[in-house]
């Protein structure tokens, strides 16, 4: 289904999806500026996707045959808008559930005439699920999601065992999934959930060095100032005996 199909609305996302379960994340509106209005308004009917539950068909939305990279989390569109504009071959479609996040990105894309991404306002989990055929994606990226710091809150963490394996049998085989956090307890969580994934090989002895086209944050840049250490993970999914799922290559 390509956004022309139907048009979307900002409001595809039906309230019930924010009531799943434990959720990751807090649906906090934050303030809406004008120009992100103005974008939403004017933008979001084209680079839109509306929720559904039936896989997509990427070359359809695209218009093309290309890679696909699903991020879950894309914030303000910055990281998202830099990383499309680098590399034009290969498609993105952005989760995102905060209004003023999905208007800063479609500002993005407009001013960088990108062609090359689209933008889903829904729960990652159900998108994970309903919308993503299996072996179809080339990459994942979830970059700085909430570490959720309190013990008690740790069941909110996105990075469970039960989300690896959903996120393994989307992609497609030596297809990757790009953790990034500032968190180094979160850091460790994440090391060793990706570590005990039968279809996942780390490409690195533990934590991967910063991949060039995964731009630094102005956040980022402010933490590692002040001395924070950042964590990058790169797994890959394999075919291989599960014998061999904690070598790296």
């Amino acid at each position: 289904m390509s956004a022309s199909d139907s048009t979307p609305r900002i409001d595809d996302a039906p309230e019930s999806a924010f009531r799943r379960g434990i959720r990751s994340y807090v649906l906090r509106q934050g303030r809406m500026s004008e120009a992100q209005q103005r974008a939403i308004d004017a933008l979001y009917p084209q680079f839109g996707l509306a929720f559904r539950d039936t896989p997509i068909d990427a070359s359809t939305i695209f218009n093309r045959h290309a890679p696909l990279v699903l991020e879950i989390g894309s914030g303000m569109g910055e990281t998202t808008a830099a990383i499309a504009a680098a590399r034009p071959d290969t498609d993105f479609i952005a989760i995102e559930v905060h209004l003023p996040g999905i208007g800063a990105l479609l500002k993005h894309i407009a001013t960088r005439g990108l062609t090359n991404v689209r933008v889903i306002r829904h729960d990652a989990l159900a998108v994970l699920q309903t919308m993503i055929a299996a072996d179809s994606l080339a990459g994942v990226h979830l970059y700085f999601p909430d570490p959720w710091p309190k013990k008690r809150h740790h069941k909110r963490r996105i990075v469970q065992p039960t989300f690896v394996d959903q996120v393994a049998r989307k992609l497609a085989p030596n297809g990757y999934l790009h953790m990034a956090t500032d968190w180094p307890p979160y850091a460790e969580h994440m090391l060793e959930v990706l570590r005990a994934s039968p279809l996942l090989i780390n490409t690195a002895s533990d934590y991967a060095p910063r991949p060039v086209w995964r731009p630094l944050t102005k956040f980022e840049q402010r933490g590692l100032k002040l001395g924070h250490a950042v964590h990058d993970l790169v797994f890959k999914k394999i075919a291989a005996p599960q014998a061999a799922r904690n070598a790296y290559v």
